[in-house]
């Protein structure tokens, strides 16, 4: 029979609507429209050495999302912050993944909102891993999809929502080819993000005095505005390193010195493939390294502080 301790580490607890629940008794109604018609929004969030990571910015992130929805989060901020912390406790995790969920509630199988008299708040803490270590080492190898990102006038990929059938599709595409991830265009032809993570890429060019630069796509084309994105952003402002966020394409990410994606799960992680050009040398590049050292030393120095009992 398992002990008190031991069912600890392998059922965490999961908070729901105020109460904490084991991971295999936390559950919701098959009415909840969050599962009816992906009508919600979520925060993916990271804790480092008992800090969590621009907690703040993911909470304003999250309470847009929601406003955008005409979805009312009913609590505040600061009393969405006391919730992860206390589940990060309860669950005696110092680094973790945080997943926020805030959906439109119970109600009827009509596709109506108003008849969802209260929101949904489930907050989940637990490890994640998801890339292999051998990828940070040797790099991705990715593939262009034909799954075209959503357009921002029908759901504007700044909604962080629960549905994610525009990227869970071009992830199936990219798996079908063999990749783990795929490039995204937007209805232009412009490259907008990946599946899950924001894409930047590396070039040095004639006449530029300071060396490589930083480029990204801006978030209008297609793009989630990132929080991990705007982390290396700004390292990337401290460094000195030449930054611009301009329209790109594919011959451009083809032609790159770097490549490499951002996002809360995957850190920072270098491309070396797309669509069989290799990238650069083929390895990981200086730049990209720099960076994503820069990344894990402000991770471990910045943030909410909590404190977990042994």
């Amino acid at each position: 029979m398992a002990t008190s301790k031991n069912r600890e580490a392998i059922d965490p607890e999961v908070y729901i609507d105020g109460k904490w629940f084991p991971k295999n008794e936390a559950k919701v109604s098959v009415f909840d429209h969050g599962l009816l018609y992906g009508d919600g929004v979520f925060e993916g969030i990271r804790s480092y050495k008992s800090l969590v990571f621009r907690l703040e910015e993911h909470l304003v992130r999250l309470w847009e999302s929601a406003h955008t929805l005409m979805l009312e989060i009913p609590m505040t901020m600061k009393e969405m912050e006391t919730a992860i912390v206390q589940t990060l406790q309860r669950n005696k995790l110092t680094d973790a993944y945080i997943r926020v969920i805030v959906t439109r509630g119970v109600g009827d199988l009509g596709l109506d909102p108003a008849k969802c008299k209260c929101a949904t708040i489930i907050i989940i803490t637990d490890k994640i891993s998801l890339y292999p270590e051998s990828f940070y080492r040797d790099g991705l190898e990715i593939v262009t999809v034909a799954t075209v990102r959503n357009l921002p006038e029908a759901v504007n990929p700044s909604i962080k929502s629960l549905n994610y059938l525009n990227n869970i599709l071009a992830k199936i595409e990219a798996k079908n080819s063999g990749c783990v991830e795929a490039l995204m265009l937007n209805h232009q032809g412009y490259v907008a993000e990946c599946t899950g993570d924001n894409v930047f890429m590396v070039k040095s060019e004639p006449g530029e005095k300071s060396g490589p630069v930083l480029m990204t796509p801006p978030v209008y084309l297609g793009a989630l505005k990132g929080i991990t994105r705007q982390a290396i952003i700004d390292i990337a402002g401290r460094k000195k390193l030449a930054f611009r966020e301009q329209i790109l394409t594919r011959h451009d990410f083809f032609n790159a010195d770097e490549v490499f994606l951002t996002g809360t799960a995957a850190e920072v992680i270098p491309v070396v493939k797309i669509d069989g050009r290799v990238i650069g040398s083929g390895r990981p590049g200086k730049v990209t390294q720099t960076l994503r050292n820069a990344f894990h030393q402000i991770t471990s120095k910045e943030g909410t502080r909590y404190k977990v009992k042994s």
